[in-house]
């Protein structure tokens, strides 16, 4: 079988080196290799800065008029190829295609937010702060930016960032995961179409030399990451360390609170659709369900009813769940249904039982639910990222808050219920930094922003929304004064058009 050689984007084209080093891509749905990536080393990632500091000195002068161009265009061409855009992801990722079809879209939001860069980037303005003086407020770029995207969404994290980053006036170098690169050159391509002058955006495929040295380079000014909590902290604590910007977003052990008055066939479905969506590779997957008694046992038997209903399999053939990205960490993944069996938990629906319907070789592992799990145990710990969900039994409201505060991640949190006042007390009380109320995946539309709290955020910005318009700019204030007007003479033309 033929391999494709995946390289890196650089100066608005293909990368024509030679790489010392590259890695496999795999079609997780028939764990064949299907291409070969090209790993960057310091001296390619230099190649990639370079070209985005020299495009950055005439992109940070470009209108308003001539940036927003550029974004509609880009959000043209993503929505008319957005299902060739599923389909790449879905060969490399192995999610079903309707799942990566909703991962583009949401990523869309995200460009469509940046559109509005006129508006986000409008500063402040005070006449005769002093007799003949004036003050005002204007944000610029930062120059070349870093972004570092994970595995589970190779089209919307990018998404979440370059759009913005772009349309504030910076250059961008985009890391995508290696596992499954190939989305990430294909966006470049048409944001290439789209009219983006050469080198504005670059991305460079690798592991960790490429990573250090985005985060080492001295003219990389911030990075974005999405991925692990020990990565993130890495990331953040080596960036900043080089005098960076950094946004780094973590791991996660989403908890959706269950109370006794709530709609339990809704709690139920919600359940599934959050804990096996995307084979439970989201960070916002709900990963622990905390049953309110008296009604675990009912919940519990209404998520295994439901759970024999779905289908496992090659996502291209309309499964509902495909297989998980790579064998090693399908392999990771099914050693925590030992490790939950042997410290006391009950194993519901097995999901190394599964019967695929896809090829033998795919990295398999069906739905698996576990029941009453405890904190002390290593399913409840650890963030497994698979299709694993754990029900804890709790004795009332007050112990299902406690067990979601005490935890050291912050990302996404849940409750269903159908009282108001248990639902507000709820969101004013817990430390989580994204809240759903009877909705089990709560990420916030593009004008909002979207992180979590504690050890699922490092840095002080959460993604997109106005905070990511804040990451990507500096603030600066003037004061000015003017002895005498002056005449510019005549011009009849619309002055917004030069």
């Amino acid at each position: 079988m033929t391999t494709r050689r995946i390289t890196h984007w650089i100066g608005g084209k293909p990368w024509t080196g030679d790489a010392a080093r590259t890695g496999p891509v795999y079609d997780p749905a028939t764990g064949q290799v299907t291409g070969h990536v090209d790993l960057a080393d310091a001296g390619t990632v230099d190649e990639a800065v370079a070209a985005a500091h020299e495009a950055w000195q005439e992109w940070r002068h470009a209108s308003l008029t001539r940036r927003t161009q550029v974004l509609f265009a880009v959000r043209q061409i993503l929505n008319e190829r957005k299902a060739e855009l599923a389909e790449v992801i879905t060969s490399e990722h192995g999610k079903v295609v309707s799942d990566a079809l909703g991962e583009v879209t949401r990523g869309l939001e995200v460009v469509e937010f940046a559109c509005g860069i006129p508006h986000l980037l409008k500063g402040g303005f005070s006449e005769n702060v002093s007799t003949g003086i004036d003050s005002y407020s204007i944000r610029q770029p930062l120059g070349v930016v870093g972004v570092i995207s994970p595995f589970n969404f190779p089209a919307m994290v990018p998404l979440w960032f370059v759009p913005v980053a772009i349309a504030a006036g910076n250059a961008v170098v985009l890391k995508p995961s290696e596992k499954d690169p190939s989305a990430a050159v294909l966006m470049a391509q048409m944001w290439a179409d789209a009219g983006l002058p050469d080198g504005v955006l670059n991305v460079v495929h690798g592991d960790k030399p490429a990573v250090d040295r985005l985060l080492e380079h001295p003219d990389v000014r911030s990075v974005s990451f999405v991925g692990s909590t020990p990565v993130a902290r890495y990331v953040y604590e080596t960036g900043t360390r080089n005098g960076k910007r950094v946004q780094a977003l973590g791991g996660a052990k989403n908890h959706m609170v269950v109370l006794p008055d709530a709609d339990l066939d809704l709690a139920a479905d919600a359940a599934v659709n959050a804990g096996f969506g995307s084979a439970g590779e989201r960070c916002m997957a709900i990963s622990v369900l905390v049953a309110v008694e008296p009604v675990a046992d009912e919940l519990v038997a209404r998520i295994a009813e439901r759970m024999a209903t779905l289908r496992t399999g090659d996502g291209r053939r309309g499964c509902d769940m495909g297989p998980l990205v790579t064998a090693a960490h399908r392999d990771k993944v099914a050693s925590y249904l030992d490790a939950g069996v042997q410290a006391g938990a009950e194993l519901v629906v097995d999901g190394r039982d599964v019967h695929p319907d896809g090829e033998d070789g795919g990295f398999w592992l069906g739905p698996t639910l576990f029941d009453r799990v405890t904190p002390q145990m290593p399913v409840y710990t650890d963030e497994i990222f698979g299709p694993v969900l754990s029900v804890v039994r709790a004795a009332s409201y007050d112990e299902a808050l406690a067990l979601v505060n005490a935890n050291p991640y912050g990302n996404g949190t849940a409750i269903f219920t159908n009282d108001g006042g248990a639902a507000r007390r709820f969101q004013h009380e817990v430390e989580v930094g994204m809240v759903g109320v009877n909705v089990p995946i709560p990420v916030p539309m593009a004008y909002y922003s979207f992180g979590g709290w504690k050890n699922s955020l490092f840095g002080d910005s959460h993604a997109h929304g106005t905070e990511g318009v804040h990451f990507f700019t500096r603030g600066k204030v003037v004061t000015s004064r003017w002895l005498e007007p002056s005449h510019g003479g005549l011009n009849l033309g619309f002055p917004t058009q030069q």
